[in-house]
């Protein structure tokens, strides 16, 4: 027997004095015997949705906080947030899949039937509420062995619900799992079928997958299983690809894993990490013998923004990573000779997504040779100490052209038109370029004159 928390027994008790059963189960089990935090709780019932609800609204003690909600009530569950933990409660229910994705529920009277509907035997288990454990496919030794099995037949499994394959994929990543034999076996014979599945659903897949422990194994899996050609086949053609470079590893599809594998878990820069190499196939040219790749951060940043929009993903995160993946060249391009100017106008450019885009170029220094990767890394460092020191003397991101639109205009009485734009580019670029202080206005006025002089002689 395992201990239960406070919580459990509370409910419990509500539910076995309404002659209710109550108990813990799927990935709420698993967590708990692998030792691991469950931010929610889920539970299995007989009780019918309405009895469920009834039995929450029962008088609570007057220090405890409880608030009901309907996750799901044609599909049994009944949720609450109880003094800040989020519990789901779900009647036993088989569901029936037709070609659709959405089953038809039947509630049924049965823990075991109720189990058998789940997806892995690691989360097919429940908890009573005296801590037994209720394991009828072998989930607990699946556990020890560290193995992700499908209930059943892994084929009448993933037919039901495709999503399923992804999930195998999640836990694997997640869990520092292998997934059996025979349940990957029906993941290849059966990933075509993703494509029946909703952008929206396959995204949450995604990004769990690229947060967890290990996202450049859960892409090796995603490739070997070819559900990536169903996620992102964009990537396909980096696989074999052979590159140039002192900092890369020769393979750009290798160099992306390793790369992936580099960053922390942030989603935008993990998919920056993913994207970011994404166009070296279509920009490849080769010239006196060195394979080049002009432009491929430009053509990559399209690609990546076409592949996030795919995936539904907000507008937010899907131009942060276009943009990451634009610049993910520039930091590694440094030298010690830029300018204050090209510093100044380096961190304009990258404003929020700085710290996103040196965690990146760090990532991205894959060599094996390790005097190459520490010159390289000093550099970055070198960098990073002048964009800092740039920050402590002004606020870089906040430097502005001396003069504004309508000032030049009342100056020199000229209608708007692209001249204004022309000339507080050259007014900002003197500022950043230290030759003309932001509020020296008369060598402003000046210096803008001069420029619109040369524009109309030109």
């Amino acid at each position: 027997m395992y201990p239960t928390n406070r919580l459990f027994q509370l409910l419990a008790e509500r539910f076995e004095g309404a002659g209710k059963e109550l108990f813990l189960v799927g990935g709420s089990v698993r967590d708990r015997l692998l030792r691991r935090p469950s931010p929610d709780l889920d539970f299995a019932t007989d009780a019918t949705p309405p009895e469920t609800e009834e039995i929450l609204r029962q008088p609570w003690p007057p220090t405890t906080h409880v608030a009901i909600y309907k996750v799901g009530e044609r599909f049994g569950t009944i949720g609450a947030v109880i003094d800040g933990k989020r519990v789901e409660i779900t009647t036993y229910r088989g569901e029936v899949y037709q070609e659709t994705r959405k089953p038809e529920v039947e509630f049924i009277r049965s823990l075991e039937e109720d189990l058998a509907r789940r997806d892995f035997t690691i989360n097919a288990m429940a908890m009573a509420p005296d801590g037994t454990i209720i394991d009828p496919f072998g989930g607990r030794s699946d556990l020890t062995g560290r193995y992700l099995r499908s209930v059943g037949s892994a084929e009448e499994r993933f037919r039901e619900d495709p999503l399923r394959m992804l999930r195998a994929i999640r836990f694997a990543c997640q869990l520092g799992f292998d997934i059996e034999r025979d349940t990957y076996a029906a993941i290849i014979h059966r990933a075509r079928t993703l494509a029946k599945i909703s952008w929206e659903r396959r995204a949450e897949e995604m990004t769990k997958i690229l947060l967890s422990p290990r996202p450049a194994e859960g892409l090796k899996l995603l490739y070997s299983s070819y559900l990536i050609d169903h996620l992102i086949p964009e990537l396909l053609p980096m696989i074999g690809l052979q590159q140039t470079g002192d900092y890369h590893h020769k393979d750009v599809w290798r160099h992306t894993l390793q790369v992936v594998e580099n960053t922390e878990a942030d989603l935008p820069l993990r998919w920056a990490a993913v994207l970011h190499d994404i166009a070296k196939p279509n920009t490849k040219s080769v010239a006196d013998g060195e394979v080049h790749f002009f432009g491929h951060e430009l053509v990559g940043a399209e690609i990546a923004r076409q592949v996030l929009l795919r995936f539904r993903y907000s507008a937010e995160l899907v131009e942060t990573v276009a943009k990451l993946v634009r610049m993910h060249q520039r930091i590694n391009l440094y030298e010690s000779d830029w300018t204050v100017g090209a510093v100044r106008r380096f961190v304009r450019e990258a404003g929020e997504e700085l710290p996103l885009l040196f965690a990146l170029s760090r990532a991205d220094i894959t060599s094996q040779r390790e005097a190459k990767v520490a010159a390289r890394m000093a550099l970055i460092r070198e960098l990073e100490q002048r964009v800092q020191r740039l920050r402590e003397e002004e606020e870089t991101e906040k430097i502005k052209s001396p003069l504004d639109g309508n000032e030049l205009m009342a100056i020199f009485q000229r209608p708007p038109g692209p001249w204004i734009g022309r000339i507080k580019e050259r007014l900002l670029n003197a500022v950043l370029d230290g030759e003309l202080e932001p509020s020296d206005r008369e060598a402003a006025i000046e210096l803008a004159r001069k420029t619109l002089e040369a524009m109309e002689t030109a």
